[in-house]
């Protein structure tokens, strides 16, 4: 049996635990997984040594170090200020879709890093949507508002796709503008609508002195067709006919009359 002095450690007996928890953090350190939608990269001493997909894999223990990317879908929201072509002020809010491919990861971290997204993505967003914004008038944006993002989308897909990064839609889904600019939008709708209110008055009373002087001219018309009508030969023609009518109505009987007291008479056979 070994005697141990008091004050001493026994070396050799915590050797032994201590060589099997770093056995055991050896082993637990020698793999590492990668999950179903993700790649990784695995780096030794700083420096890419490959990429990997979705399952389980071998590394280095206390060598090898592990940088992991999603290649799903991501959407990211952008909020951003621009002036517009009439010099307002104009926020928008951008949502934004986009995903890396896996044969790319090594491209992306070497050229762009983890977070390109914050590095890459959002300066792009800033710097092509003050460029499409100032193309606008403020008060034409809400009106053009699918045709903005569709061409940021189109913008931003090819710039994006120089750096292998997928931009799958672009949606703007918030416009902000001023408290000044609101209210004179709002005033100019105001007159807007009654300058309408008085063209349409104005129509109005436009069509109703049409209407008269239509009626007045068809009146017109129908007394000239009249005094035409009324020609001559028609009073001749009701000459005619008064006197037909007069014959139809005589009974036979010659007029008689008193002259000097005696009746003269003409007898006709």
């Amino acid at each position: 049996m070994r005697n141990i002095t008091p004050g001493t450690v026994d070396w050799k007996r915590l050797a032994v635990p201590v060589v099997l928890a770093a056995a055991v953090l050896c082993a637990l350190g020698s793999y590492f997984t990668v999950s179903a939608g993700n790649v990784a990269v695995k780096l030794r001493f700083g420096k890419i040594v490959g990429a990997y997909g979705e399952g389980l894999h071998f590394k280095l223990p206390l060598v090898d170090t592990i940088e992991k990317f999603s290649v799903r879908i991501k959407k990211d929201s952008f909020t951003t200020e621009a002036f517009s072509k009439d010099l307002q002020t104009v926020g928008l809010t951008l949502a934004i879709n986009h995903r890396i491919l896996p044969d790319t990861i090594e491209a992306i971290y070497r050229n762009l890093g983890p977070e390109y997204t914050t590095t890459i993505l959002k300066p792009m967003v800033e710097e092509w949507t003050k460029a499409v914004i100032a193309k606008y008038s403020a008060d034409s944006l809400i009106s053009n508002r699918v045709e903005v993002a569709r061409e940021l989308d189109k913008i931003l897909k090819d710039k994006m796709a120089e750096k292998q990064v997928i931009v799958s839609d672009i949606a703007i889904t918030n416009f902000e503008f001023s408290p000044q600019f609101l209210k004179a939008v709002e005033e100019k709708q105001i007159a807007e609508q009654e300058a309408k209110r008085a063209t349409n008055l104005v129509e109005k009373v436009k069509k109703e002195a049409e209407q008269k002087i239509l009626q007045a001219e068809a009146e017109a018309k129908s007394l000239r067709l009249q005094r035409e009508v009324v020609s001559d030969n028609l009073i001749k023609l009701r000459q005619v006919e008064a006197q037909l009518k007069a014959i139809e109505k005589w009974d036979g009987r010659l007029p008689t009359y008193m002259a000097g007291g005696q009746m003269p008479f003409v007898m006709v056979k």
